[in-house]
């Protein structure tokens, strides 16, 4: 019998691969069987996610396409859901919705937008998903929040599946996965990155005890509903290679911790196909993990991995 949280992969691409354009990159990794390409929201990383989204899912057939995560601060809640309910229509439902409340200090630094608090960034977010899932509903919206306030709007287009393209939370702290526990299909485990950049602290928030720690605060918002969310895990590190200890070694000390803690962190993925098949099978039954996000230089590498685990 499969494994009721089958596994399925996700590629996180900046822009085409060398050589090729970027219909025929987004074609190859769908022919490689991913099943979702997604693209960052970052101002120093890529194409710009809404038009590089739609133009995937115009020349593709089967493949998902999202953002992983747009950051709530740059847009305003309206306007993005009507943009993303077009690329659902018009894809045939083949949309995933990342949402998260912001993190990287040279985003907002550079554009001139205020980084505010992390609990004023939360507040935000949780804001904008209630909103969004509002336009989504196909009722008539009515909110009024301390960040939003929306009156008698109506959610157009209407999305392609009813209720929504699956919502994709994304965070690492005991509040935001709380919410997504409760709010969210589909939730990015995560360390939490206090500084505004990924560092030796953010790494270190990686490795299993906190990993423990964080899906036990998703539990606690989720209740019932934890069996049917999807764990979704972006990974930060990924190699296949025949020599994981060496690897796990450097990057050890690089990130001050144990080499078998830091291979055995969901946010990396570090060794031959069978170890990695393991590792896989291994965070799935300690965390739930089933969705893993590849970097997508590493896309042919994975690729046989990809289909060997994927529905299983």
């Amino acid at each position: 019998m499969p494994h009721p949280r089958r596994f399925r992969f996700a590629i996180e691409m900046h822009g085409p691969r060398d050589g090729l354009s970027w219909a025929d990159t987004v074609r190859e990794v769908e022919d490689m069987g991913y099943s979702t390409m997604f693209v960052p929201d970052h101002f120093d990383e890529g194409l710009g996610p809404i038009v590089a989204m739609a133009t995937a899912a115009a020349v593709t057939t089967t493949l998902n396409v999202g953002s992983l995560v747009f950051d709530c601060d740059y847009r305003h809640p309206a306007v993005l859901a009507r943009e993303l309910a077009t690329i659902d229509v018009l894809s045939g439902g083949r949309l995933e919705v990342g949402l998260g409340a912001g993190w990287k200090k040279l985003d907002y630094g550079r554009a001139g937008i205020p980084m505010e608090s992390p609990k004023v960034r939360v507040d935000r977010m949780i804001e904008h998903v209630t909103v969004m899932k509002g336009l989504f509903s196909g009722e008539t919206v009515h909110f009024a929040g301390e960040h939003y306030t929306i009156t008698d709007l109506d959610g157009t287009p209407k999305p392609h599946r009813p209720g929504g393209p699956p919502i994709i939370v994304a965070g690492g702290g005991r509040r935001v996965l709380r919410f997504a526990g409760a709010t969210a299909d589909i939730v990015g485990v995560n360390a939490s990155i206090h500084s505004g950049e990924i560092d030796t602290a953010a790494a270190q928030d990686a490795l299993p005890a906190s990993i423990d720690q964080k899906v036990a605060w998703l539990r606690e918002g989720a209740g019932d509903r934890f069996d049917d969310l999807e764990l979704n895990a972006w990974l930060s590190v990924a190699e296949v290679t025949e020599d994981s200890a060496g690897l796990g070694e450097i990057l050890g000390g690089v990130f001050q911790a144990d080499a078998a803690d830091i291979l055995a962190s969901p946010l990396t993925l570090i060794g031959s196909a069978g170890e990695i098949a393991e590792r896989l099978q291994a965070r799935r039954e300690r965390w739930g993990y089933s969705y893993t996000v590849i970097p997508g230089d590493k896309a042919k590498d994975f690729a046989p991995i990809v289909a060997a685990l994927t529905g299983t």
